[in-house]
């Protein structure tokens, strides 16, 4: 059967997040019904990461195993209009043949998220739903100083959810930069895989370095605990996207 590789974007704040489940829509089954719709074939996609709900997507991969040999192009445009039909907020940016090796989880050799704080007096509007509302400033070099912290490979339980399904851990972080533009504090994380919630405990944890509550060496001594409770706050899934996955070319 032919495989396909897609590339999604998505707004996650209808959606139980990416994964298929009982309690509601998923952006995962709302690609497949799309696909049914269009071909009359049931089929289980497999995306490159589990986004929660609430969380967006802007580089989402998934792949697709189809009966037809579909010119990629029309491929993508005939979902999207399938997509539009159904009032999905999910569009597939990309479509293209794959190897029949291509996976787009374990095929991928790093994942890219980046997370938005807007710290400034007034309530969100066009961000609504799209950033976390901070109303005082933060201090976002503090903040990338505490985030180096965190930077290579280390035990993250501290920053794992207590629902977290990966057999260890242990991850590498590649990258975790904290920048400001205006009002809008970009926090931007790269590695192969993530943890559960890992990327949001960071988020939730640097806020603190920002606020002045922590310091760095309070970030240190967090991770060095190994111990969910020394974690902060978990951030909100407003701010979170997807954004990009890198495979082998």
């Amino acid at each position: 059967m032919p495989r396909f590789r897609l590339t999604i974007e998505y707004d996650g704040t209808p959606y139980v997040g990416w994964q298929r489940q009982e309690n509601g829509p998923s952006v995962q089954g709302a690609v497949e019904k799309a696909i049914l719709s269009l071909t009359g074939e049931t089929v289980s996609i497999r995306g490159a990461g589990r986004t929660d709900s609430g969380v967006h997507a802007l580089g989402q991969v998934a792949h697709a195993d189809l009966s037809r040999n579909w010119a990629p192009h029309q491929l993508r445009n005939a979902l999207n209009a399938h997509l539009a039909m159904a009032g999905e907020m999910v569009a597939v940016l990309d479509a293209r043949a794959a190897d029949d090796s291509f996976d787009a989880r374990f095929s991928a050799l790093r994942r890219h998220y980046l997370y938005r704080i807007v710290d400034r007096p007034a309530r969100l509007a066009l961000d609504a739903n799209r950033a976390w509302w901070v109303p005082r400033r933060l201090d976002h070099e503090a903040m990338h100083a505490a985030a180096q912290m965190l930077v290579g490979k280390h035990d993250f339980t501290t920053f794992r959810a207590a629902q977290c399904q990966a057999n260890s851990p242990v991850r590498t972080i590649d990258r975790l930069d904290v920048t400001r533009n205006g009002d809008v504090i970009e926090i931007r994380a790269t590695a192969q895989s993530f943890l559960h919630n890992q990327i949001r405990s960071f988020t939730g944890t640097l806020k603190l370095v920002g606020d002045g509550k922590w310091t760095p060496d309070d970030v240190k001594a967090a991770l060095d605990a190994r111990d969910r409770k020394a974690c902060g706050p978990v951030a909100p899934p407003d701010g979170l996207y997807f954004m990009q996955v890198d495979y082998p070319e």
